[in-house]
């Protein structure tokens, strides 16, 4: 009867689920929104050149620099951040799977999610 706690059967994880990934795709928007703002209105007015691509700057392309601008309240910063949130949202519903299954007794399924949880984890910071 453990699996059948208030919360802890299919339908109750499930729930638990798909309420993490909502809120994971809600806070990110609302931080990359924040974030497109503050960027648009320091940097609304520059003009544009399209012929020159010019990718973020070296100090976004890494964790710790992201949410160093993003403390520093920085338009980039901020939404390099909420798209860390987007990313990390998908990943956090994997690694509460492997606890909703060991909380169900289910060790197959917690066997499973790890590996995936590990390759997921691998390949986002196998390259740091």
């Amino acid at each position: 009867m453990a699996s059948e706690e208030k919360g802890w059967t299919d339908q109750g994880i499930e729930v638990i689920v798909g309420n993490l990934l909502r809120a994971g795709v809600l806070l990110a928007a609302s931080i990359v929104s924040v974030g497109a703002v503050i960027f648009l209105v320091r940097h609304g007015h520059a003009p544009v050149d399209y012929r020159i691509f010019r990718g973020e700057p070296a100090d976004l392309r890494g964790i710790r620099g992201i949410v160093r601008d993003c403390f520093a309240l920085r338009g980039r910063g901020i939404i390099q951040f909420g798209l860390l949130i987007l990313i990390a949202t998908p990943v956090a519903r994997v690694a509460f799977s492997i606890f909703g299954f060991a909380k169900e007794r289910d060790s197959m399924y917690v066997v499973f999610t790890s590996i995936v949880l590990i390759i997921l984890l691998y390949s986002l910071l196998g390259s740091i």
